[in-house]
């Protein structure tokens, strides 16, 4: 369906920015201003497609289709290439990707694999599919040296649950060799430190959750500005969360519980109203039927979809945007030989991908994030995440919201 990709209602510079491979197709149709990148944007911002459908007479909904089958046609030729490398004896990249940015990068990966003398086998999946699977190798208990060269994902509990990758972390199996050692400004301006003072983790961006206020709903109650302010008595059953965005999720309940404590949670759950995928949250966010959620939290990407609500305001949380951060870990044992794939990675052309593509700001020094002024960032700190054991105390603050879910009435 088209509104898993996106809307009728997004113009032409948000999906072709979204999804580049829908350029020639726009381009064939008879927007010829699409391929060039300055005309692009200009002329792309001011139509929909639903607009351009209309001004070529084109049946909206065989545009739609055609726009579709182009993208997962490219996303089966970059899972073939996955596939293809899949198995590998000589080096091993696993994970996950955001979905936003899931393709770009592997075009990008692939042509860098292409450049080496050795074989690389990725696994690298869209954050949508969960890591379940991810954890399950890992749950077995194998060898350190049977693990993949580098792991990629965002989210807490993968890396830093004790019984599952923090294990071999705490046996000296990973080195953070990626060479960012001074963080973006965005970053730095706030005292965010996101480089590993122990030198184990790398960090190449994060995903950062903001609010999205439906103006209609909301009433004569006043903006949320804050996540204290989500805590109120007047949000009951008012607030959308990325239940099933399971790192963001995460990342939610451990910043809540870290500054705010166990009231926190309880208080966030007790004012749950649905629990939707960004996705969903856009989607119904447009609909302006009574009943909808007055705040919707979700990634940062989202709000680009959203814009084009009126009743909608987009709110950068002022205690900080809570952040999913995206994680590098590398094998000590592999270096030097995988030290290219360690460099691109942490390369200015990965962030700049996460960054335009995706809106997930990268902590390379050299990428304009282009953030709002005044943006925040909420993060629990390495001193937390090593002294506590956030796998056990996630499933703590899971029980905790659900308990407070059910007893909200």
């Amino acid at each position: 369906m088209a509104e898993n990709y996106f809307l009728a209602e997004d113009n032409l510079w948000e999906i072709t920015e979204k999804y580049p491979e829908t350029i020639d197709v726009l381009v064939s149709r008879g927007f010829k201003q699409i391929r060039d990148s300055s005309k692009r944007e200009k002329f792309g911002k001011a139509v929909t497609l639903k607009q351009a459908a209309k001004l070529r007479n084109i049946n909206l909904t065989r545009l739609e289709d055609l726009l579709i089958s182009e993208i997962e046609q490219k996303r089966k030729q970059v899972d073939s290439t996955m596939k293809e490398n899949k198995l590998s004896e000589d080096v091993n990249v696993e994970g996950l990707l955001p979905c936003p940015v899931r393709v770009p990068l592997l075009e990008a990966l692939n042509q860098k694999i292409d450049e080496l003398n050795f074989d690389v086998g990725l696994d690298l999946r869209a954050a949508s599919s969960g890591v379940d699977w991810l954890k399950d190798k890992l749950a077995v208990g194998p060898d350190a040296e049977e693990l993949s060269d580098i792991f990629i994902s965002a989210g807490f509990d993968l890396f830093f649950d004790r019984k599952l990758i923090d294990k071999y972390r705490r046996q000296g199996v990973f080195k953070d060799s990626s060479g960012l050692n001074k963080l973006n400004y965005d970053f730095r301006k706030d005292n965010i430190n996101l480089l590993d003072p122990a030198g184990d983790y790398a960090v190449l961006g994060v995903v950062p959750a903001v609010f999205l206020v439906n103006k209609e709903e909301l009433g004569e109650r006043e903006v949320p500005r804050s996540w204290q302010d989500l805590f109120k008595d007047d949000f009951k059953n008012s607030i959308s969360l990325p239940v099933s965005d399971f790192d963001l999720f995460n990342a939610i309940l451990l910043n809540i519980y870290k500054k705010y404590g166990k009231n926190g949670v309880t208080a966030l759950g007790k004012n749950l109203q649905k629990s939707l995928h960004p996705a969903q949250m856009v989607k119904g966010g447009g609909q302006k039927k009574s009943g909808e959620p007055a705040v919707t939290i979700m990634p940062y990407f989202f709000t680009r979809m959203a814009k084009r609500f009126t009743h909608m305001e987009f709110v950068w949380p002022e205690d900080g945007a809570i952040i999913s951060p995206i994680f590098m870990l590398i094998k000590e044992a592999s270096l030097p030989q995988i030290q290219p794939l360690v460099d691109f990675f942490s390369s200015a052309q990965v962030g700049k991908i996460l960054a335009e593509q995706g809106l997930f700001p990268s902590v390379h020094p050299e990428v304009d994030n282009n953030l709002p002024e005044n943006s925040k960032f909420m993060w629990p700190g390495w001193d937390f995440l090593r002294e506590k054991d956030p796998g056990e105390l996630l499933l703590e603050m899971e029980n905790i919201f659900e308990q407070a879910v059910k007893g909200r009435d």
